[in-house]
């Protein structure tokens, strides 16, 4: 989860700069992430993910794991 739909642009496409796929998607509304609209799906690599986000100053609020849906 990120802070504004900009971020989640901008993490997008430095992650695949980076060669990680990711997808920008609108956060689902709970009591944990009142605030957060927008979100950075990864679905491999997340650690990595994370790292890269961060040192290029954007900040994660928060990550939530997926759950399988089959």
């Amino acid at each position: 989860m990120v802070s504004s739909i900009t971020y989640a642009m901008k993490g997008r496409d430095l992650l695949f700069q980076h060669g990680i796929k990711s997808y920008v998607e609108r956060t689902p509304h709970s009591n944990e992430n009142a605030g957060c609209g927008y979100s950075i799906y990864v679905p491999n690599r997340t650690d990595e993910a994370e790292a890269i986000l961060t040192r290029a100053g954007i900040r994660v609020l928060g990550r939530t794991e997926r759950e399988d849906v089959g």
